[in-house]
């Protein structure tokens, strides 16, 4: 990712696509992998717009929260509903 900013500065002509083909030839890494990391730094640094590393590290932290809520609200659902039975012999089965 460095390679390519440097890259990029030193030939203010240079795209980015230009430059992570270039670099990637060089270091052996395949371009479209080059080009999403450049993006991804490039969003990190906010110089475009998305979701950066830190946030989508905290969404999929809150996503698997919610879905561990999710489960034990069923489980005690489920226990009341049992428990409700028990106690009131009027309710159905």
């Amino acid at each position: 990712m460095r390679l390519v900013q440097e890259a990029r500065k030193e030939d203010s002509e240079l795209s980015v696509h230009q430059a992570v083909m270039r670099i990637g030839q060089r270091v052996g890494v395949n371009p479209d992998t080059l080009r999403g990391w450049v993006k991804q730094a490039q969003i990190d640094a906010g110089e475009r717009p998305g979701t950066t590393t830190d946030d989508a590290s905290k969404i999929k932290q809150l996503e698997a929260e919610v879905r561990e809520l999710k489960r034990a609200n069923e489980i005690l659902l489920a226990a009341s509903s049992f428990f409700a039975r028990e106690l009131d012999p009027r309710l159905p089965w």
